[in-house]
């Protein structure tokens, strides 16, 4: 097994993530099979109980993982499916550890961080890395390892020393250290400045580790001037230095870094030079391509509690992203908070009501995405009734299918005070209840989490159209709270369709309204396994039913032989470059080319 370790300096927010999805791609494309492990330094056992204001969305895993959402970038971009077992934190560290002492395994020894824990971190980094994880028989080649945080964190300090005992252990020629840094551009002098990185390099070989690579963030290309400096104060070979500068959207990285040879360089490390092939990105660059030049929008109004904070929604975005590059359209999200459309906003803040009101009904779409928690979800139901009312497409991911069912059984069968017992435990028409296996107790990993199966129940629906018309589909879960079986019929009667349902008929998975142009709800995740060449289902029907594609969706959909004027063929957009041969660049308002009105962060 070969390793390839990516590690952070002198800021946060570098982008390490994408970086090590990136390296992955590149070598995949050289012929390899690559895995990918992330390591978390906090003491959280999962990412599962942190807020999204204070680490991004909770990306699900198939076994029910909750895990960091830098594994949500590696499985789209080496279309991978990863284990919990890949995010490796100090609490599972510590946890195992422990565990181990109780049982008396370390014979009386005292027990120490050297070398206790540290040999622990080897241990699981070497098992995990034998996972396979692309559907194939045996282990990967590489494993790519992105250590989370800054060198020089109190927090990463035991897995530092476990990853520079580590390369010893594995041996030169098995282990190639890249470390990605910043070189700013100070405004005054107008120069790249190399110091941090000094810095950040000196205190990285200090701790036991030599980096071999380079990766320089940086706003343009690094000077020659400035990489000979680099070379020469940070011991890297200067035609291992590269640059990694603002590119339009983040599918260039990997096209960037090849350009560079990143991948000669790292093969060379690991002596794969005649064992690998020259890399083969000619899908993944005309995919990068069409998405510089789409012009033609397509709104999508986003109605959510943190719209202040686009990594919360970071799945949510990249599978609206995947479906609007494959219907040839560019996205704009309009972030709507819920809580704006509230009767109660309209008397404090009019302007503030206003604003958000006329977003919603500005869009070709609307998505309420998943939320725990009661606050905004007045705002939410008003969005889906909205939608309802209007015919604008519509889909609802978790708690957005509950409150599109809550809105229909207010609205339409007269139930006024009709409510989720999350909201509301003493409300009359419970349409939403707790699940039965859930824990009212401890948060962490009592949900319904993972992978689990949905069948469907009326095959001539859109959503199974949408799906291939398979007979049932695989898809992620996190949720406590299920529509209530006993109000099915009742709501089926109104024209309320629950064409997806489990095996057991009484979990409630996929709602449709059939005389409504596009109305879906889904219990389930889909953005968790949606690639950017395989842009998911449920997110492909907004998006041709918001950009009035979706007749010509439905119709082709499932059959090889046919595809759409803009290239969608059996669930795989066939990416082809036009525009009048005009590259049209993605101006200056885009978050990785996702445009916004403003109201959300950089990704």
């Amino acid at each position: 097994m070969k390793y390839v370790l990516v590690t952070g300096g002198v800021v946060s927010g570098l982008g390490k993530g994408v970086t090590a999805s990136s390296i992955g791609l590149l070598l995949k494309a050289c012929g390899l099979r690559v895995t990918s492990i992330k390591i978390d330094p906090y003491l959280n056992t999962d990412a599962g109980t942190m807020s999204p204001f204070e680490h991004g969305e909770v990306f699900v895993l198939d076994d029910g993982g909750e895990v960091d959402l830098d594994l949500g970038n590696y499985e789209r971009f080496l279309d991978i499916k990863l284990t919990r077992d890949n995010n490796i934190t100090t609490g599972k560290i510590y946890q195992s550890v422990l565990d181990n002492e109780r049982k008396g395994d370390y014979l009386g020894k005292t027990v120490q961080v050297v070398p206790h824990i540290t040999d622990a971190i080897q241990k699981w980094i070497e098992r995990v890395a034998l996972i396979p994880v692309d559907g194939k028989e045996g282990s990967a080649d590489v494993c790519v390892i992105e250590l989370g945080g800054t060198i020089g964190d109190i927090e990463s300090m035991p897995f530092i020393e476990a990853l520079g005992q580590f390369s010893y252990h594995v041996g030169p020629g098995n282990f190639c250290l890249i470390h990605v840094s910043l070189v700013p551009v100070l405004n005054v002098v107008g120069e790249q400045k190399t110091k941090p990185t000094q810095h950040s390099v000196r205190g990285l070989r200090g701790l036991g580790l030599t980096p071999n690579i380079l990766a320089c963030r940086s706003t343009k290309a690094l000077e020659d001037n400035v990489k000979a400096k680099l070379s020469q104060f940070c011991h890297v070979a200067a035609e291992n230095i590269l640059t990694l500068y603002d590119v339009p959207n983040i599918w260039h990285i990997p096209l960037l870094l090849r350009d560079q040879k990143a991948h000669e360089a790292i093969l060379k490390e690991l002596n794969l030079i005649g064992v690998a092939k020259e890399p083969d990105l000619q899908e993944w660059t005309a995919r990068a391509r069409v998405y510089d030049i789409l012009h033609e929008p397509v709104r999508i109004a986003m109605v959510g509690k943190y719209t202040g904070l686009s990594d919360s929604y970071l799945s949510v975005l990249k599978a609206l992203l995947h479906a609007s590059v494959a219907c040839r359209r560019k996205l704009v999200v309009e972030w709507v908070a819920a809580g704006d459309l509230e009767d109660v906003t309209a008397k404090e803040a009019p302007d503030v009501y206003k604003n958000a009101w006329d977003l919603l009904k500005g869009s070709d779409g609307v998505l309420v995405p998943g939320g725990f928690g009661d606050r905004g979800v007045q705002g939410k139901i008003l969005a889906a009734k909205y939608a309802r009312e209007n015919k604008v497409p519509f889909l609802g991911v978790c708690l957005g299918m509950q409150i599109a069912v809550i809105e229909f059984a207010r609205s339409v069968l007269g139930l006024h005070d009709a409510n989720s017992t999350e909201f509301d435990p003493g409300t009359s028409h419970p349409c939403v209840i707790f699940m039965p296996e859930g824990s009212k107790t401890h948060m962490g990993g009592t949900m319904r989490l993972g992978s689990r199966r949905t069948y469907f129940k009326v095959p001539n629906c859109k959503s199974a159209k949408l799906y291939n018309n398979d007979s049932f589909v695989d898809e992620r879960h996190r949720h406590r709270y299920e529509v209530n079986p006993n109000m099915v019929q009742q709501f089926e009667n109104a024209g309320l369709s629950f064409v997806g349902r489990d095996e057991t008929g009484q979990r409630m998975e996929i709602i449709e309204l059939p005389s409504h142009p596009y109305f879906v709800g889904a219990q389930f995740h889909p953005e968790f396994k949606s690639r950017p060449g395989k842009p998911s289902a449920l997110f492909l029907g907004l998006i041709a039913a918001a950009s009035g594609q979706l007749d010509a969706v439905l119709q082709n959909y499932g059959h090889a032989s046919k595809l759409l004027p803009n290239g969608i063929g059996n669930g795989k957009p066939t990416v082809k470059t036009y525009q009048n041969g005009n590259a049209i660049k993605s101006s200056n308002g885009s978050l990785n080319g996702v445009y916004s009105n403003g109201n959300g962060a950089h990704h």
